[in-house]
């Protein structure tokens, strides 16, 4: 089985030990992606959520793939506090193609 790791050179650099994403099997595993390094840095939950995909969006489309392709989602966060602006931009995000979906609250993140 081939394996293929990427980074792109359109995203920040990862700021870790890993890369942006795995390719396989003909599938796209893509490492935490966040508003590190983006204008909504800091900003609200819906500012950032909406920076991490166009994020997304620009590997799938680099892969010729679209948001439309995605099959799970994993989403941590600090606090439900902000939880609806989150949902609303998931729902403008995926429109019709919903993903299978975890949502975790955990107590930090590597950068706020």
């Amino acid at each position: 089985m081939s394996i293929e790791r990427k980074n792109y050179s359109h995203l920040a650099p990862p700021v870790g030990p890993y890369v942006h994403a795995v390719k396989s099997a003909g599938l796209i595993f893509l490492s935490g992606i966040t508003a590190y390094g983006t204008p909504a840095q800091g900003k609200s939950l819906a500012k950032q959520a909406k920076a991490i995909f166009e994020q997304i969006k620009s590997i799938a489309q680099a892969e010729g793939s679209s948001l439309a392709a995605i099959v799970k989602v994993t989403i941590f966060i600090t606090s439900f506090g902000e939880v609806a602006q989150l949902r609303e931009a998931l729902f403008r995000e995926y429109g019709q193609n919903l993903p299978a979906s975890s949502l975790v609250q955990v107590a930090a993140l590597f950068s706020p």
